[in-house]
């Protein structure tokens, strides 16, 4: 299986070039807004609590392509990503990204995280969740400063002959991000506080806290660049880690180098400012588990140490004074003084902040960053004939994320903004029923990788959770 980024470079961005899933699983819509979800003895997983979900919402929505969306969307983690088994008599489950056969950690937590609330009405889908603990768990273990696993533990990555860094067997990726190591936390204390069982996380499970911190630890790099290094031959600027694979310089302030963003892109400046937020609520909620159900005081205690630690530095170091919007959050620092000021469409970013209990909404330097990053002062803020929003470097300039669009309606309390990015998801689909990785600011048929869960099970849970808190607003689209 091609790379993502190897397969753009074969194939171009248009949509149409991009189908890595048989056609039968994802045709091209028409107007009768027929479902263009597998057949249902091809898909991977159905849950009861789910399906009902997916029936009463879509029976509540007068607006029947918003409905089908919702129906194609929301659960396409379940029908086309998740490969569940009992193994040793624990829960397993593998969870790929779409069209790229391996397991990010980030994905996997963000895929499944919208059905969490729905746990208490299916016990088969709590099972295959505690899977996918299990899982994710097994993959620190084997390296925690990889981003992406194969089921297939033997099996050897695509980029050996590529990448110089310690690779090891089972490995499909190996580029260190922060939120790699917080998603599987903040998957394991949302599962743990809805369904109080604590069968996943073993005397294992702590051992993967033990590493993360560890990992943290070295990577702030007080005494030494640690150990990992990472570089790719490639021609791809974004995958390629300066200076030996350390990356450029920093200064040992407290903060945690993150050498490659969530996008997969490398840093420019190592302190990726909202991965470290992200860090910081991720070591609470570590510190609170590990002293709750194991009695571990002594960890729970070093957990919030450091939380304490990169909070005092972010305060410090993670501003600056904009001469239009103000006091606002930098992307990345490096304690020297340096800054980037952008954002990325990806999770954790900037504009993602309150989704992830970095910062609260109405924190007046979020609500400052967030009128930068949503306006021409963000380098990779396209606004075109099909619809405004934040892409990156990832995929080139001109190419918008859904995942922007859907983070930004999640972390809006304004309504008319909420229906709007709505709106534009529901004009930008390019006519094929799901979103996509991201799309030409002009034109929604011109986009990257029709096979994206990740963005599918974010667009599904935007609408669930307008559902729950703003049901009158749904009917007005």
């Amino acid at each position: 299986m091609l790379s993502r980024k190897k397969f753009i470079q074969a194939a171009g961005v248009v949509g149409a070039g991009l189908a890595l899933q048989p056609k039968e699983l994802f045709a091209f819509a028409d107007n009768s807004f027929e479902s263009k979800r597998p057949p249902v003895a091809h898909r991977k997983f159905t849950s009861k609590a789910v399906e009902e979900a997916i029936k009463k919402i879509k029976a509540e929505l007068p607006n029947k392509e918003l409905g089908w969306l919702f129906e194609n969307c929301f659960p396409n983690t379940l029908d086309t990503t998740v490969d569940f088994e009992m193994i040793d008599g624990k829960p397993d489950t593998y969870v790929i990204t779409g069209d790229i056969d391996a397991m990010w950690l980030r994905d996997s937590t963000a895929q499944v995280w919208p059905y969490l609330s729905l746990m208490p009405q299916d016990a088969a889908l709590q099972q295959l969740i505690a899977g996918v603990i299990n899982r994710q768990t097994k993959c620190i273990h084997k390296d925690p400063y990889a981003n992406a696993f194969y089921k297939d533990e033997t099996k050897v990555s695509e980029w050996k002959h590529s990448d110089i860094t310690d690779m090891k067997p089972g490995v499909h990726e190996r580029k260190w991000e922060i939120d790699s190591l917080c998603y599987p936390i903040r998957l394991a204390h949302q599962y743990w506080k809805l369904t109080g069982d604590t069968s996943p996380f073993s005397a294992y499970w702590k051992e993967g806290i033990q590493l993360t911190l560890q990992t943290f630890k070295e990577q702030q790099r007080k005494t030494d660049n640690g150990p990992y290094t990472f570089q790719r031959t490639t021609a791809w600027a974004t995958d390629g880690v300066p200076l030996a694979g350390y990356g450029y310089p920093v200064k040992p302030v407290g903060l945690i180098c993150s050498i490659f963003r969530p996008s997969d892109d490398a840093t420019i400046y190592p302190f990726l400012v909202p991965s470290n937020f992200f860090a910081v609520v991720s070591l609470k909620q570590a510190a609170e588990m590990v002293e709750k159900i194991h009695n571990d005081k002594a960890l729970a205690t070093s957990c919030r140490e450091l939380a304490t630690e990169v909070s005092n530095a972010l305060k410090q170091y993670s501003t600056v004074v904009h001469p239009i919007k103000g006091k606002v959050y930098a992307f990345e620092v490096n304690g020297f003084g340096s800054f980037n000021l952008m954002d990325d469409a990806n999770v954790p970013g900037l504009l993602s902040l309150p989704y992830l209990n970095g910062v609260a909404q109405n924190d007046t330097i979020y609500q400052n960053t967030r009128r930068l990053i949503l306006s021409d002062y963000n380098p990779f803020f396209y606004k075109g004939k099909a619809g405004e929003g934040i892409g990156g470097p990832h995929v080139g300039i001109n190419m918008i994320w859904p995942l922007s669009i859907i983070m930004r309606g999640l972390t809006s309390s304004n309504e008319t903004e909420i229906k709007q990015c709505i709106k534009t998801l529901i004009q930008t689909h390019g006519d094929t029923g799901f979103m996509h990785e991201s799309f030409h600011k002009d034109d929604p048929k011109n986009f990257t990788r029709k096979w994206f869960a990740w963005a599918n099970t974010l667009f599904g849970e935007l609408i669930y959770e307008t559902w729950l808190s703003k049901p009158a607003l749904l009917k007005q689209i």
